[in-house]
């Protein structure tokens, strides 16, 4: 059966000479896996920056009730890029939650809230010329709520990380003291993100690493972001 969709790429590998398997999330069903042949051509004919994370598609897909890779039957473009491919800090941001959403995000079936959740915060970042330092951290502060673990203030998000049994298992983890200072600034992040008060890159990567426990803490086997060190390098004062 053929199922008209938009979806949000998340990620893709390469199969084979010049194909690919892309994992995306759709509208219409969830989470689905896709063999797309001849995308990595040489020359004119390669469209593999169309399954780039976080592209927006319109797609006519098969489905099977058997699961597992399907085929895209039609794929375009349904939002065009104007920043996030030209600029190395959005791109860096943009492959770093990709990674988190491709990790946490597992359901194979329809859920229009996350799915208008995703597309509006990646056209709208697209958007954004400026100030855009905190997006990655609202995101997640965000997106935790969709996956149903959302904090209701910075004092919880810090207090489950801070006494967790392994909570300075590694030696760059901040203090316990060190994170409680941080509450204030995820009660920004939380209910007023535009006016957050974030002074520096060297507090909003220890922002960035309390959030990511607190996800390892909520999300079985998430592991570790192998784009985060990317992107605290990129983001870097």
């Amino acid at each position: 059966m053929l199922v008209k969709t938009r979806g949000v790429v998340l990620n893709n590998i390469k199969y084979r000479e010049t194909s690919i398997i892309t994992k995306i999330y759709t509208e219409a069903l969830g989470v689905q896996s896709y063999v797309v042949n001849g995308v990595r051509k040489k020359g004119n004919g390669s469209r593999v920056a169309l399954f780039q994370p976080f592209t927006l598609l319109e797609m006519v897909v098969y489905t099977s009730h058997r699961g597992g890779l399907s085929r895209i039957s039609e794929f375009k473009t349904d939002y065009s890029f104007v920043s996030i491919p030209f600029d190395i800090r959005k791109s860096s941001i943009v492959l770093f939650l990709s990674e988190v959403v491709s990790r946490t995000v597992k359901e194979e079936e329809e859920n229009p809230p996350l799915f208008h959740f995703l597309y509006t915060a990646i056209t709208t970042f697209d958007e954004m010329e400026s100030g855009f330092e905190n997006f990655h951290l609202v995101f997640l502060l965000q997106l935790s709520f969709y996956l149903g673990f959302g904090p209701g203030s910075g004092a919880e998000v810090v207090e489950q990380v801070a006494f967790s049994p392994n909570a300075q298992a590694a030696t760059s983890a901040p203090t316990v003291l060190n994170m409680q200072v941080h509450e204030k600034y995820f009660d920004e992040l939380l209910q007023e993100p535009d006016y957050a008060t974030i002074p520096n890159g060297r507090v909003r990567r220890e922002l960035l690493d309390i959030l990511v426990r607190y996800y390892q803490l909520h999300v079985d086997r998430l592991g570790d972001m192998k784009s985060l060190s990317i992107l605290s390098e990129v983001l870097a004062e």
